[in-house]
């Protein structure tokens, strides 16, 4: 055989491997090429979408997270000014209530003042008639005499 003659061989040889390749060979794996891009686009594309959809999720988190706290701190708020309303309330009571007590102490200390003083009239013209009588050494007749002594008793 001839240089040439192999050459020409090899030459038709590979032509019909080529056409062979072309044929059978490359449209299949093309085709799952062309899948695996198609899959590979998809995915990357759910990847955006999810990446999307958890910035609006953490968006709408921050939003519930703000509302809540807003509304535990008018809770709070509510709760404070509960506390000072109570808190006012028991002054108000506790205020009233001392005033009740001072003016019953007052109204008993003026009794006792009363009773006090008439007690000193009784025992001051009781000394009167008997400073009087021993005075004049002789005995003084309160009944006959009852005039006399509640006006030194009014007096006093």
């Amino acid at each position: 055989m001839n240089l040439n003659s192999t050459f020409i061989v090899q030459f038709i040889v590979f032509f019909i491997l080529a056409g062979f390749t072309m044929r059978f060979i490359w449209p299949p794996m093309m085709k799952a090429l062309d899948e695996r891009a198609q899959k590979i686009a998809d995915g990357l594309a759910a990847a955006e979408r999810s990446k999307l959809e958890s910035k609006e999720a953490e968006k709408r988190v921050q939003l519930e997270l703000a509302g809540a706290r807003e509304t535990v701190q008018q809770r709070i708020a509510d709760a404070d000014k509960r506390a000072q309303s109570i808190i006012d309330d028991a002054k108000r009571v506790a205020a009233e209530e001392a005033a009740r007590i001072i003016e019953n102490a007052r109204l008993d200390a003026n009794q006792q003042l009363t009773k006090a003083r008439e007690g000193l009239r009784v025992q001051v013209a009781t000394l009167a008639v008997k400073g009087a009588g021993q005075i004049l050494k002789r005995e003084i007749n309160e009944s006959a005499h009852a005039d006399l002594l509640n006006q030194l008793k009014a007096e006093l």
